[in-house]
């Protein structure tokens, strides 16, 4: 179950991540609303997932998920560089 937690506030990290680049710099109340809100559900998931798995360990996990996740989003959804040296960066962050 602390796995599944830490997936899902991975996840939930990912989704505040992307959102900011929605906010327009905090001025849209929806996207804001929808950012502030993923940001504490991600927290509050963290933070469950760290009462069974070590501190260091659900931080690198949740981080990691965050990263991998935000970045092919960014790919995908934004049009960012998808250049041969991100590629490989993103994949030994993976590792």
């Amino acid at each position: 179950m602390p796995w599944t937690l830490l997936f899902l506030a991975g996840l939930f990290e990912v989704a505040w991540a992307i959102g900011l680049k929605y906010t327009d710099g905090f001025t849209k109340l929806v996207p804001t609303a929808l950012t502030v809100a993923a940001m504490v559900v991600s927290v509050a998931l963290l933070g469950l997932a760290m009462k069974h798995l070590s501190v260091g360990t659900a931080y690198a996990v949740w981080t990691g998920i965050g990263t991998v996740g935000t970045v092919i989003l960014g790919i995908v959804l934004k049009g960012d560089s998808a250049s041969p040296m991100r590629l490989v960066s993103l994949g030994l962050i993976m590792l």
